[in-house]
């Protein structure tokens, strides 16, 4: 294959954009554009600041005497 033909090679999806930023993602650090939006996104997962909605772990009713 010569330069001419890599020119013309067609990627398997388009380029995304980065969801911290907006700029276009890098093959590298795909979905993010650069190292540093991928660990701001892992921050917010570590810190909590993502939460999945739901029931609390811990669900206890008036009057359970603890029971089954």
């Amino acid at each position: 294959m010569n330069s001419s033909d890599a020119s013309k090679v067609t990627p398997l999806r388009r380029r995304a954009k980065c969801p911290e930023c907006g700029k276009p993602s890098a093959r590298a650090t795909f979905p993010f554009c650069s190292t540093r939006c991928k660990d701001v996104d892992l921050n917010r997962w570590l810190s909590g600041r993502y939460v999945i909605p739901g029931e609390p772990a811990d669900v206890s009713t008036e009057g359970d005497d603890g029971q089954s």
